[in-house]
């Protein structure tokens, strides 16, 4: 791997399984696996995780009873949970971990602090940051290249169920047509939803390429799915589909 300094972008959903919700040990395990593969290459990897195993501001404010920043407010939270739980996953596996949250809780996170962030990189250790940008009406695909854009990151990988990026999701449409290459201004004219508008915008200002990697967890539930997710992950790896 070429790169000195990742941002590698997680949804929340991914850890649920097929249960749908909540966080799938088995699958923690196999993502902090995954991590713990990139940190031995020599490369300082920065975390950014999703909430919505745990709840989704957007969904949660339809109906009007909650308003939408206090919804995004709770997906932060949740984004917490997960980040406290992949922070204990990898401490299991002998990595070194930091979590940094952008709303204050010192007791389970330090608060944000972007040199100090860089300095635990530079240590050699794992920094994963929690509760998104810290605002509301935010999504964390744009804290994550915020976060990025503040570590000095060469790329940010997001980490999702396809194989690259396609004009429309390949799991509903026969005919949709990947990628191999996509320009920010491309992404964002022809309304490409690998990352919403923001964070491509940001990426794009700051020259922060974002690479779109298969995340094989969707049918983990058991060992014996890790099993086969790994096979399949050597497959890919080998053919270069992956990095």
């Amino acid at each position: 791997m070429s790169y000195k300094r990742v941002l590698i972008k997680f949804s929340g959903e991914a850890l649920a399984g097929s249960q749908g919700y909540g966080i799938n040990t088995v699958i923690l395990r196999y993502v902090a696996n995954e991590i713990k593969k990139v940190a031995e290459a020599n490369v300082e990897v920065g975390i950014v995780i999703g909430g919505g195993n745990i709840i989704r501001g957007v969904t949660t404010s339809q109906d009007g009873i909650i308003p939408r920043s206090s919804a995004d407010y709770m997906g932060m939270l949740a984004t917490v949970i997960n980040g406290i739980a992949l922070q204990e996953a990898l401490i299991n596996l002998g990595l070194s971990v930091r979590m940094q949250s952008a709303i204050e809780m010192n007791k389970v996170a330090e608060p944000l602090i972007v040199r100090r962030a860089i300095r635990h990189l530079e240590k050699g250790r794992i920094v994963i940051f929690a509760a998104g940008t810290g605002n509301p009406f935010f999504t964390t695909d744009t804290g994550a290249t915020l976060r990025a854009v503040q570590i000095n990151a060469d790329v940010v990988i997001k980490a999702t169920k396809v194989d690259g990026v396609y004009n429309k999701d390949p799991n509903l449409f026969d005919n949709a047509v990947k990628f191999d290459t996509l320009s920010y201004e491309e992404a964002l004219e022809d309304r490409i939803k690998v990352m919403d508008d923001t964070s491509i915008a940001l990426a794009k200002d700051n020259s922060i390429p974002i690479i779109i990697s298969r995340y094989l967890v969707q049918d983990i539930d058991t060992m014996e799915d890790w099993k086969r997710a790994e096979l399949m992950y050597k497959v890919l790896k080998e053919s270069g589909e992956i990095i």
